[in-house]
């Protein structure tokens, strides 16, 4: 019984210190994100553990992931200091996010469609040739959702990123589907946008053009569908200026 307790409050303690080191985490990236530490050194590990009154085990492990991240690195005689942003890893979800939620930027909108372009198409084409059966219903179940959400019942920005995410899911190529959450946690922004423009949500027959396409196996038509999605969005982007 009482090692029961015990492991119990030590998978406490275990969770407690990871949910402050993600906090810690959270805080820091963003500062570095919105430029607090510009004109200003980077804290040392010791003056973030005092300045938040966390540990400082909690403190390097924070520092650690940002280094991991490409937002700091550690210098000999100089400390940890903040690495030029074309050093950032711009692929990582959390880095991804605090751009996004600092001062809003319609260029990095256009810029992350422009990567859509890219790569979406070709994997609506992928799916096409190579989607399995359960990766078609996949498909057709989160359009089914979107259908239902512009009826009212669900939230239509998660069923339209759903939709795109079970697209490169079906692609059956692991680079493509590794592509889900970028695409996820960007379109959370890109679409809350596009659809305030518009005064609507996505365009259901558009998508369904898209699922049509795949489902017979067709190639040319499934990239050239999703390319259509895509470049409305980038020419609402493009009429909006910055």
């Amino acid at each position: 019984m009482e090692r029961g307790h015990t492991t119990s409050d030590r998978a406490l303690q275990h969770d407690l210190g990871r949910n402050l080191t993600h906090g810690m985490l959270d805080t820091l990236g963003k500062a570095i994100v919105i430029g607090r530490y510009e004109t200003r050194p980077f804290p040392t590990e010791a003056e973030i553990a005092k300045a938040y009154g966390v540990s400082r085990s909690v403190t390097r492990e924070a520092v650690k992931m940002l280094t991991a991240k490409g937002l700091v690195t550690a210098r000999p005689r100089q400390g940890t200091v903040v690495s030029p942003a074309s050093q950032w890893n711009l692929f990582d979800t959390d880095v991804l996010r605090w751009l996004l939620e600092r001062k809003f930027s319609v260029d990095l909108l256009r810029q992350f469609n422009q990567l859509r372009i890219a790569i979406e198409p070709e994997a609506a084409a992928l799916a096409a040739q190579f989607h399995s059966d359960a990766d078609m219903a996949a498909i057709r179940a989160e359009l089914s959702r979107m259908e239902a959400a512009e009826a009212g019942s669900g939230d239509p920005l998660e069923a339209d990123i759903a939709f795109h995410v079970a697209i490169l899911q079906a692609s059956g190529n692991p680079f493509y589907a590794q592509f889900r959450n970028v695409v996820a946690t960007a379109l959370h922004t890109s679409i809350r946008f596009t659809n305030r423009i518009k005064g609507r949500s996505a365009n259901i027959a558009d998508h369904a053009a898209v699922a049509d396409a795949i489902a017979t196996r067709d190639p040319d038509s499934s990239r050239h569908a999703m390319r259509r999605i895509i470049g409305d969005v980038l020419d609402l982007i493009g009429d909006t200026g910055d």
